[in-house]
């Protein structure tokens, strides 16, 4: 049973005492009773946590009482700058703080996140000012650099409190010069908190530069795990390497009411968004992906207000998002990297709430369980798949169907299993996840392509399992009338010239004897050849380009030229030595 907000050991502000009753939570999560106190006592903290832990609150009550400390806070006056890596995260942020500001008077804020004009924003801070800014590293870096009437450096300078929150993906964004630029402008003497779900390398260094004397806290949940303690994982070997089946069968069998579909790309996103609402029909499908800008904010408040739906998304909604009562996190392929795997998870069993998780896996990925399980602490009992060859069948023949009548979805899944097969190239796991041992054919098929698309890695690698289909691409017609009307007219016109209209000719190299290329040729291999005997030639060193016989030969031109000083030898026996008479 975790400690009540009476056993803090501080004595809180009456208004921030009463907004946390608004909030129902009668009693202090880990990481909250452990942060809390030593941000109030004017510590530095580095706080690491298990995702779903409560950190947000973590950071907002001791920040609230901290304003709350001083009698009046001018309307442009920043007294707390609280960074996210993303807007949703931003943006969650922001409501949690809007409902514990109902009950607290004298502080105002402001969300600095992109989406908008730089000037609307510097309107917006003039106009309503903001006693705490969340934001993204990127927008206020940018508004620190621009030129304007409203002056941010100067509405800064009495910041009492600094709080990077998730930063270990602030890091994995690649906003470390943004941190910098933003901590070149903050002053010295305030607080810093630094909230994140794993400690790394980077994230020291930047515990050295923006904090002072930092005190550590860090809390799990369950000592075993490094997921929340009520989220039960599974994973399942699809057969036939067909995971759309796979899925299709595990949301017929089970009662998910609320699911995330965690997808590779931004591409494959697009092209499962465009078919799944024909395959899942009794099931609302929504999709987002870093790609959009405007729409995720739409997307994100319906799926939070809906009772039901499967939401596809890419690593963008992996953390801090929290989205009530998603019963199901489902990953279609293992994540880029073995930390994000915990982050995924845990979008669901959120502060003490019961939550599943599976993983969709090759029957040449099983490897990953282990390790998973060894270097993140996380076990994956076996789920069987009871799809049959049928199943697969009937998949394949709808998205084929969808391809052969609509140009724009055969485009999206030649796209989607071109960008899947790269990402997978690139796995930070490809000594387990080995491109070599994937099953291109087998994937190709679960995507329901008509033919297979002109790429380097089906050049060395086995398309066995897939079957192209005998139907001309182009006579595959848009169903927008517009983009049809557009593209039989670049296609009469490649028909008559031999080139699409648009793309750049390519220039052919004039021919050449078979003869000569192969001389040439041969020609090179010679030259790679002597370059690799040099190489291996015993008795020289390769040390600023000069071997040991020129440091040889300079060692004895030196000691005649040091005879010739002391007149042990005349002018011209030094001449000679040289090769000059």
């Amino acid at each position: 049973m975790g400690k009540s907000w009476a056993e803090l050991g501080v004595n809180l502000h009456k208004e921030v005492q009463n907004a946390i009753k608004t909030l129902n939570f009668p009693t202090m999560t880990p990481i909250q009773a452990a942060a809390i106190p030593q941000l109030l006592n004017k510590k530095d903290v580095v706080a690491e946590a298990v995702t779903g832990s409560g950190k947000t609150l973590a950071f907002l009550i001791p920040l609230l009482q901290i304003l709350k400390q001083r009698d009046k806070w001018k309307r442009q006056e920043i007294g707390a700058l609280i960074v996210s890596p993303t807007r949703e995260l931003a943006t969650q942020i922001k409501q949690v703080l809007n409902q514990l500001l109902e009950s607290i008077s004298g502080i105002t804020s402001l969300l600095l996140v992109g989406g908008n004009s730089v000037e609307e924003d510097f309107n917006n801070l003039k106009r309503d000012g903001g006693n705490v800014i969340i934001c993204t590293p990127g927008r206020f870096e940018d508004l620190l650099s621009r030129k304007s009437d409203f002056n941010l450096t100067s509405a800064l300078k009495n910041l009492e409190i600094l709080i990077l929150d998730e930063a270990d993906r602030l890091l994995d964004y690649g906003f470390r010069k943004s941190l910098d630029v933003i901590l070149s402008y903050l002053p010295k003497q305030r607080r810093t908190g630094l909230f994140s779900a794993t400690q790394t390398k980077q994230l020291q260094d930047l515990i050295r530069a923006g904090l002072r004397n930092p005190v550590l806290v860090s809390v799990s949940v369950k000592a075993e795990h490094s997921t929340p303690e009520k989220l039960d994982n599974y994973y399942i070997i699809a057969n036939n390497n067909h995971k759309l089946a796979a899925l299709f069968t595990f949301l017929q069998s089970r009662s998910v009411q609320k699911a995330m579909l965690f997808l590779p790309t931004c591409a494959v996103v697009d092209f499962w968004s465009e078919t799944f609402p024909h395959i899942f029909a009794d099931f609302p499908i929504l999709a987002i992906h870093g790609k959009m800008k405007e729409k995720r904010k739409k997307i994100i408040e319906k799926f939070k207000n809906s009772t039901r739906g499967l939401l596809l998304c890419t690593d963008v909604l992996a953390r801090g998002i929290d989205i009530p009562e998603v019963d199901w996190v489902l990953q279609w392929d293992p994540p880029a990297s073995a930390s994000a795997f915990v982050h995924r998870v845990g979008r669901t069993a959120r502060q003490g709430r019961q939550g599943s998780s599976l993983l969709f896996l090759l029957d040449t990925e099983e490897s990953y369980v282990p390790f998973i399980e060894k270097n993140q602490r996380v076990k994956l009992d076996q789920l069987p798949d009871v799809s049959n060859t049928k199943t697969s069948e009937n998949l394949k023949n709808i998205l084929q169907n969808l391809q052969k009548t609509d140009r724009d979805i055969m485009e999206k899944a030649k796209r989607a299993f071109v960008s899947h097969v790269r990402a997978y190239s690139k796995h930070e796991c490809s000594l387990l996840l080995r491109i070599k041992e994937f099953p291109f054919g087998q994937v190709a098929t679960s995507y329901g392509l008509l033919q297979l698309p002109k790429m380097p890695e089906l050049k060395k690698h086995s398309s066995a399992g897939f079957e192209p289909l005998e139907v001309d691409l182009n006579t595959i017609p848009y169903k927008d009338k517009q983009r049809e009307k557009v593209r039989l007219q670049k296609l009469e016109v490649y028909q008559n010239t031999g080139s699409w209209p648009g793309k750049p000719k390519t220039v052919k190299k004039p021919n050449e004897p078979w003869s000569l290329t192969k001389q040439k040729k041969n020609e090179k291999k010679e030259k790679r050849l002597k370059r690799k005997r040099a190489k291996e030639k015993p008795g020289k060193k390769r040390k600023s380009g000069i071997s040991e016989e020129d440091l040889a030969e300079l060692a004895r031109d030196v000691a005649l030229i040091k005879k010739f000083k002391k007149r042990k030898i005349s002018e011209n026996e030094l001449d000679k030595s040289f090769g000059l008479v």
